[in-house]
């Protein structure tokens, strides 16, 4: 104890001789011949890595797993390229020496392409199943795009063992990578399991929850994070913001945002508008932003993509192009291909077809128009009938995405309200000769915090029967007020599905608001059928596509008919 007690205190003398400067300091313990390892240890972690590992063969004592956890420990910060060759230094010098900490230090700054690789060498000293190996090899899986790796990884470690940074690592990866199903099932795991929870948890969960557009999920973490007392962590509270705002219940959003108060940073500010804007309210973005500059941030891209996203989804082109000026001439933030995509899409919608096509083609480099550029202008062309421009845009996305379905799709709608029915045929045909499949749609809705998905026709469902005949009882009801089924096989497509769940479930009592989540383009088929449904069931729905928010109330949408 006392020989430690002199150690701290010779490593805090040396240290405080010699400033923060780590020559000086190695000069100091050269000088009065210091052993202190602790002393050496600080100054391997102040030493560049280049500089401290060849120190390592020099100390007055024999280096340990601590020693060389410290020479590594300025590597992510101050040389990451050199990871992998002091790796094979490493390996070459004792092997041994890489115990759990030197490790991870290393694999913090490994490339993620070579996550097999290291895991492999992790395998080989025992180490790939340790807490802080596994977490940081779960984030380089991440980080190449190799979830399924990362979970398999995670599954390995003991279930005593999966510690906050092990979960973290896993919630966070997974969500990044898309897989929200599986990221939302290893928080409630380490939930079960009583692991504390981090921010960086809650927000990976958090983000999970909005890619799915889970408002239950979202209200769950919201109440887990109040709990622990991060709630009001900004990282935390931006992530719900952005939650709320992609589940599209943007006054839960915005009271968010308002009880951060001090804390918020343009992130959270960016997170706000865009809630607003995916409802294509132009004004409350406006006033956002206005409030925002007072308070002295500085607005960015992402920013001014909420600005027009938010013209776009409201069809306001004068302002669309007032705030693409304003960015570049006021603000000096160059736009980008997104940014020029939602002014062409405000043009679309208002039918300003040939200015939106002049914006798409007068782009300066490096933008160019891309796939999403020609379907919203084919969009465009279709809901305000060019026929003749219709086709063109059609063939241009084919040029740039030959099987880009939604092309072949759009087409024969246009045609066949013109009464051009063999080029409807065509169009189908050409489909079929290219070997172009349509996308499967998938909807799903949260009920009682699980998820449940449809596909058209569903066959699989515990409670089919009750789902269909409610569906039927439905189109019944709809078609006294006159709806009228223009093709066949529209009944029973996911979307419908998904709605009569929600009504048999009990889930939403009447006057409440129905939530669809759907994967592709709403069908105008069922988008005109839910107007009607509407009025029938005395409830809004909420029906989240690929495109937009539609809030659907008493036979009116809030997208007029536009997406």
């Amino acid at each position: 104890m006392r020989a430690a007690a002199v150690s701290i205190t010779a490593a805090a003398s040396a240290a405080a001789t010699a400033g923060g400067d780590p020559a000086a300091l190695h000069a100091v313990l050269v000088k009065t011949s210091s052993a202190s390892r602790a002393a050496y240890n600080l100054l391997l972690s102040r030493y560049q890595p280049s500089l401290s590992l060849p120190l390592l063969s020099r100390l007055p004592f024999s280096p340990n797993a601590a020693s060389l956890t410290s020479s590594l420990s300025s590597i992510s910060s101050s040389s990451p390229s050199s990871a992998v060759p002091l790796l094979r230094r490493l390996l070459g010098m004792s092997p041994s020496l890489l115990a759990d900490g030197p490790l991870s230090s290393l694999l913090r700054s490994m490339p993620p392409s070579l996550a097999p690789h290291v895991h492999a060498l992790a395998f080989k000293i025992a180490l790939s199943s340790s807490p802080f190996s596994a977490s940081c090899l779960i984030t380089l899986y991440s980080q190449s795009r190799c979830p399924d790796a990362a979970h398999h990884l995670f599954v390995e470690i003991p279930v005593a063992h999966r510690d906050t940074v092990s979960y973290s690592s896993t919630i966070v990866g997974l969500s990044q990578n898309g897989r929200f199903e599986e990221s939302l099932c290893v928080f409630v795991g380490m939930r079960s399991n009583a692991v504390s929870s981090t921010m960086y948890a809650l927000s990976g969960a958090l983000r999970s929850a909005a890619g799915l557009a889970a408002l239950e999920q979202t209200c769950g973490v919201h109440a887990h994070a109040v709990i622990v007392g991060l709630d009001q962590n900004v990282a935390v509270g931006t992530a719900l913001v952005d939650a709320y705002g992609k589940a599209g219940v943007v006054d839960a959003a915005q009271n968010v945002f308002e009880e951060l108060g001090g804390d918020r940073n343009l992130i959270t500010w960016n997170a706000v508008m865009t809630a607003h804007a995916q409802q294509g309210d132009v004004e409350a973005v406006a006033r956002l932003f206005h409030n925002m500059v007072e308070m002295g941030f500085v607005p960015d891209g992402l920013t001014f993509l909420a600005l027009l996203t938010a013209c776009s989804n409201a069809g306001a082109a004068r302002e669309a192009e007032f705030w693409l000026e304003e960015m570049q001439s006021k603000y000096k933030v160059k736009p980008g291909l997104v940014h020029y995509t939602c002014v062409v899409g405000a043009m679309a919608r208002v039918g300003r077809l040939e200015d939106a096509e002049n914006i798409a083609h007068t782009m300066p480099l490096p933008c160019k128009p891309d796939a999403v550029v020609c379907r919203t202008l084919l969009t465009g062309c279709v809901v305000h009938r060019k026929v003749d421009m219709s086709g063109l845009m059609a063939q241009r996305l084919l040029e740039i995405d030959p099987n880009n379905d939604s092309a072949y799709v759009m087409l024969p709608n246009v045609y066949s309200a013109a009464g051009r029915t063999d080029e409807v045929a065509d169009a189908w045909t050409a489909m079929r000769d290219r070997g172009v499949r349509k996308e499967g749609g998938r909807s799903w809705i949260e009920v009682r915090g699980q998820v449940h998905v449809f596909v058209a026709n569903e066959r699989r469902h515990e409670q089919l029967l009750d789902i269909y005949d409610n569906l039927n009882d439905l189109i019944k009801e709809v078609e006294k007020l006159g709806y009228k089924e223009s093709e066949k096989g529209l009944q029973h497509h996911s979307e419908r599905l998904a709605l009569a769940y929600g009504l048999i479930s009990g889930s939403v009592p009447s006057g409440k608001m129905l939530r669809i989540v759907k994967n592709l383009r709403i069908c105008a088929h069922c988008h005109e059928f839910f107007k009607y449904a509407s009025m029938v069931i005395e409830r809004v729905i909420v029906v989240r596509d690929i495109n937009r928010y539609h809030t659907i109330k008493q036979g009116t949408c809030s997208c007029r008919d536009y997406w």
